[in-house]
């Protein structure tokens, strides 16, 4: 009897939304294996299993949840493990992939640019190539500027040698670019909270990093004429400009009098903070205050901030601002009494309504099941079990502190959803599912209640 080519491994793997997972799964048992080598820890002992593959899947899934100091357990070996993993999550593996292949074969495949196209959802099959190009194209050269700026900044006031301070900058701007939130400084950028040109860059490259490759794409193309941007880069840039704002304003209004935040700062540098907080929101993993010192409204408009996420295509995790924006596009129809749901004069189809709405669900049930997971697992305060949930599935990074205090059960819930969140919901869901189906037939119509 020959064996059913549809669904042999081979076949199985070969789909782009199957092969994504697996070639992430691959990176991380490979970081894990390399962080648990006696020469990647200070001490030159070898680091447990656990540690290790937290630490591998915080880096490839670009989160920044750690479960020991990155500055003081790893060694040099071990943080340069550990920035390459960032470096080759946030790329994309399979980008990566597909771009050497261009670089050496100067064209596509036709099934390269679909595993290409799950990766980095570009908008066209046809615009593949290009979207690449950029994206090797902005991560070195914005990740260049701000490690040079940032070397500079540190050398002038921490008074370190070139060597050192280029390497902290480096991994900084690898860091911030890839939205991972790794620092090789034990409080993080604690110590920098009064000094904006440390903050300002890395705010800078955590914003280009998440604003998506498809919107760079677009904005590269047709600089001048707004009107000829696609849909994508359009919501994605009205989301941006609306997000960014409110969640600065939340932080200065719940934190200014807070003598534990934003109270113990100069005016002026608060407002920095809470800008570069709602910026390090959209799941760049960076902090300049303590969090756990945070009102618990600054929380809960964190965790709604967390979710959205940032960019389609980008660094950034989340639902995505495109998502979060449609979603409100079809209340607003909806209330409106309107049966299409429309954006700057162009009709959203049904399939990307469905779509979004998917997102949202599924994010909302792996959240809820995360925070029952945990709140089961120990006896933190609900407060910080969400954040902490929030953070590892919007693969953000933030913490109140509690990371590193998870029993081993829990910690394998946040590497459970810290992977779930950068491969994203839909991807997986699709990927353990053998074949797609179609119906050849429509059951009759019936309307249910709503509401």
């Amino acid at each position: 009897m020959l064996p059913d080519r549809t669904t042999s491994p081979s076949r199985l793997l070969a789909h782009p939304a199957r092969l994504v997972p697996a070639a992430f799964l691959l990176a991380i048992l490979l970081g894990t294996a390399l962080l648990m080598l006696p020469a990647a820890s200070a001490a030159g002992t070898t680091t447990g299993i656990l540690v290790a593959l937290f630490t591998a899947t915080s880096a490839v899934c670009v989160t920044g949840l750690v479960v020991v100091d990155t500055a003081t357990h790893w060694s040099g070996f071990g943080r340069g493990v550990i920035l390459l993993l960032f470096q080759l999550g946030g790329f994309g593996i399979m980008s990566g992939a597909t771009l050497l292949g261009l670089l050496v074969a100067r064209r596509l495949r036709l099934g390269t640019r679909l595993v290409a196209q799950a990766e980095t959802r570009s908008l066209a099959l046809g615009d593949v190539g290009a979207v690449l190009r950029l994206v090797l194209a902005t991560t070195l050269a914005v990740e260049s500027a701000v490690a040079l700026l940032l070397a500079w900044r540190l050398r002038a006031t921490l008074g370190l040698g070139w060597a050192e301070a280029a390497w902290h900058g480096l991994f900084h701007a690898v860091s911030a670019f890839n939205n991972a939130g790794f620092s090789s400084f034990s409080d993080n950028l604690v110590g920098f909270a009064r000094d904006p040109l440390i903050l300002g860059p890395v705010a800078a490259a955590v914003m280009i990093g998440g604003i998506g490759f498809p919107v760079l794409f677009d904005l590269r193309r047709d600089p001048r004429h707004p009107a000829r941007w696609t849909l994508h880069t359009k919501l994605t840039l009205l989301g941006t400009a609306i997000l960014l704002p409110a969640g600065c304003l939340a932080v200065l209004f719940y934190e200014w009098s807070n003598p534990a935040t934003l109270g113990a700062l100069p005016p002026l540098d608060r407002v920095t903070n809470a800008a570069f907080h709602s910026v390090i929101l959209r799941t760049a993993g960076f902090n300049a205050l303590d969090i756990g010192q945070m009102h618990d409204a600054t929380l809960v408009a964190s965790y709604a901030l967390m979710l959205i996420g940032g960019g389609s295509a980008g660094t950034a995790g989340g639902i995505k601002v495109t998502t979060f924006v449609l979603l409100g596009l079809v209340v607003w129809a909806v209330a409106r009494g309107e049966v299409d749901t429309t954006a700057f004069r162009r009709r959203v189809p049904h399939e990307a309504q469905r779509e979004a709405l998917s997102v949202v669900l599924l994010a909302v049930g792996l959240v809820g099941l995360g925070t029952l997971l945990l709140l089961s697992l120990t006896e933190l305060p609900l407060r910080d079990v969400i954040f902490e949930v929030v953070s590892a599935f919007a693969t953000v990074g933030l913490s109140t502190g509690i990371t590193a205090d998870l029993p081993p059960a829990a910690q394998a819930v946040i590497i459970a959803l810290m992977f779930v969140g950068r491969v994203g919901s839909i991807t997986v869901a699709t990927a353990l599912a053998l074949r797609g189906r179609h119906s050849p037939y429509r059951y009759p119509e019936e309307r249910p209640i709503v509401g």
